[in-house]
């Protein structure tokens, strides 16, 4: 019984850690869970294009991490993860094209640089060969997407496009796979940094999409 409680504890920690360090914590993300109508339609095409960036593109962080997690524990979670985010990309796309282009908010606009050195860091994260980096970014990844795909589903109805049940392992599952994998403490270490470095850029990310919208609303 201590055991299952143990375990428990584990689980409402990650999934606690995850709320109060993922996108979420934005000031953003907040005011726009406060009031989606503030969203013009450059915010919206701001939004898919930049995730589209980040993660659109194909292999993406959870299939690398498939390449690099040999552990029997992550078989099955990244089978569902990796099929699931196949679904999440087209859906990421169909948004994009739906919501249209975007346009520089400056004369030294460097937001698309800004971003696709945001998913270099995530290439060179997922590749990493210290074990549990590149699942730890996976984890981040699939459970922080459940936060953002909240936001794609508001954009979905917006633009017309049809939002389907995400498939994705959900926080429970992935917040147990996270504990199977900490058998060590060098493991678990790999596995926080990786979990950190996926939600810092999740953060950058938010925090660029504002400024943009900020910049817009003053010229």
């Amino acid at each position: 019984m201590l055991g299952q409680n143990a375990h428990s504890t584990t689980q409402r920690s990650f999934a606690e850690h995850v709320g109060a360090n993922g996108s979420d914590t934005t000031a953003y993300v907040r005011l726009i869970a406060d009031d989606f109508s503030i969203l013009s339609g450059a915010d919206i095409a701001d939004i898919a294009h930049f995730l589209c960036i980040l993660h659109g593109r194909h292999p993406g962080v959870i299939d690398r991490a498939a390449t690099k997690t040999a552990d029997d524990a992550a078989r099955t979670w990244l089978v569902q993860a990796t099929d699931g985010f196949v679904a999440e990309r087209s859906f990421l796309t169909k948004l994009t094209v739906a919501a249209g282009p975007i346009s520089g908010v400056s004369t030294t606009d460097q937001s698309n640089a800004a971003v696709f050195g945001q998913r270099k860091a995530l290439d060179m994260l997922s590749q990493s060969d210290r074990n549990g980096c590149a699942i730890g970014a996976a984890i981040a990844l699939v459970s922080d997407w459940h936060s953002m795909r909240k936001i794609l589903e508001r954009i979905a109805l917006r633009v017309g496009v049809e939002a389907r049940s995400s498939t994705l392992p959900d926080l429970t599952t992935t917040s147990v796979l996270k504990d199977q994998l900490s058998e060590s403490p060098a493991v678990e270490r790999a596995l926080n940094f990786g979990t950190e470095q996926l939600l810092n850029q999740h953060r950058g990310l938010w925090q660029l999409l504002e400024a943009r919208r900020n910049t817009r609303l003053s010229q």
